[in-house]
């Protein structure tokens, strides 16, 4: 057995090991903010196979968010920083928690997410399905060449065939003759996962689970019949806007544009001449991007930079606000809309995109939505966990819910199966994540 697939294995064990000790943290790393949330996993369930684990197997016993340093697009930029931050959070939740965590499951809004989409195909050997023959089919998977500077983070089977029956989740112990699997691989730049790896090290942390955000928001904010018939959610948070489409209740591509909130808050800080601190509370108090008459009315007091001068306080409209937030708002769905032509997003059966991410709370950015992507737009809060915070309870806090739905109830990757050494599908898919062998 390769030591790359000793490595992944470790990772799971990490993993299975925290949830039977009854108690994981999870970490949301943004450009704006960083939540930690402690999860305290129900005795009875904690030792149930992965597969027996349900969304309520667990309660949150801990929360905190601090704001984010260090981080830009998602991606750490200041080490030494990051790391007082992350502390700064799971200190806080492991106070109210009343208990320390070693474990966590992160997860990463950069690293500019690319997908693919695999098939493998191999005969059954005993005329039953095992989980070697699903191994089999999972390496002869021809993975592209997608860059030395690039690493697999998700590979996930999306359906498998068997014979002629097509769409199958799991066809363990179904009879059959040929196995075929369509799997979706989804890369990212290598740098930032390491640094994001360096530095929970360095805040003597054991890392259990990695996923991109935007497959966690997708997780916690769409429904099933979403996740099933086709559904896109995009998570705009400060620095990054990602997004992710789901099928029959798979991920089947993901990108992501860096641009987000914290864009907008930086346009009207330079458009009105203040400082961002000032500009990012404008903007959440008074912002908008769909303008009425009435906003031409609506007068906003800038506040100086030196109080002590009321000559230097200036007041101007709410309209002029919404005039300075809205462009660059439309820059981000116009690329956003761009991300889903380029998925074939257009061939679903189902094609509601759903809005996460705290810039998703912007007034008037549902129907700004709805009328430039030319689909149903709804803003999605992460569903309702066990001991979850009111005040995590909003958008900003979907991608953070959905690595706890994550954790409770795993979604199989190839590295979950046994991979035949002797196949050379083996080699090519440990080339693709030979990344696990060098950081963990």
């Amino acid at each position: 057995m390769s030591t790359l697939f000793e490595s992944q294995r470790a990772m799971r064990q990490r993993r299975e090991a925290a949830l039977r000790r009854g108690l994981v943290a999870i970490l949301d790393i943004g450009t704006t903010k960083i939540a930690c949330l402690v999860l305290q996993f129900a005795p009875e369930q904690a030792d149930a196979p992965k597969r027996g684990l349900t969304h309520g197997a667990f309660r949150v016993i801990g929360a905190a968010t601090t704001r984010s340093r260090g981080v830009r697009y998602g991606e750490i930029t200041a080490m030494d920083e990051t790391e007082r931050a992350i502390r700064t959070a799971v200190q806080a939740a492991q106070k109210m928690a009343g208990m320390r965590v070693d474990h966590v499951i992160a997860c990463i809004s950069g690293g500019a997410p690319r997908s693919y989409g695999l098939i493998g195909e191999v005969q059954v050997e005993n005329g039953e399905v095992a989980e070697a023959d699903i191994g089999h089919c999972l390496a002869s998977c021809d993975v592209p060449e997608y860059g030395d500077d690039r690493e697999a983070l998700h590979a996930l089977p999306v359906s498998f065939t068997l014979d002629h029956r097509t769409g199958l989740s799991d066809p363990r112990g179904q009879i059959g003759g040929k196995l075929a699997v369509d799997m979706h691989l989804l890369t990212v730049d290598g740098i930032p996962v390491q640094n994001l790896l360096h530095c929970i090290r360095r805040c003597d942390l054991e890392l259990a689970g990695l996923a991109v955000s935007s497959y966690a928001s997708a997780l916690s904010a769409l429904v099933e019949d979403e996740q099933e018939l086709g559904a896109a959610c995009v998570d705009i948070g400060g620095g990054t806007a990602g997004v992710s489409i789901f099928a029959k209740r798979q991920m089947i591509y993901a990108d992501a544009v860096p641009m987000g909130g914290q864009h907008v808050t930086s346009d009207i800080s330079q458009g009105l001449h203040i400082p961002m601190a000032t500009a990012e509370r404008i903007k959440t108090l008074h912002g908008g991007v769909m303008a009425t008459g009435l906003d031409d009315r609506d007068l906003i007091e800038i506040p100086s930079a030196y109080d002590e001068f009321e000559s230097d306080r200036r007041q101007i409209t709410r309209a002029e606000l919404i005039g300075v937030m809205r462009p660059r708002m439309e820059e981000i769905l116009e690329e956003v809309r761009a991300r889903l032509d380029a998925s074939g997003f257009e061939y679903l059966a189902g094609q509601r995109v759903v809005l996460t991410g705290g810039s998703a709370q912007i007034p008037g950015l549902e129907q700004l939505a709805q009328r430039m992507l030319g689909r149903q737009v709804r803003i999605g809060k992460p569903l309702r966990v066990q001991g979850l915070p009111q005040a995590a309870t909003g958008t900003g806090f979907a991608a953070a819910v959905g690595l706890a739905l994550l954790a409770s109830h795993p979604q199989d990757e190839c590295w979950d199966f046994e991979m035949p050494a002797d196949r050379l599908g083996h080699r090519r898919v440990s080339r693709a994540l030979r990344w696990f062998r060098q950081n963990w």
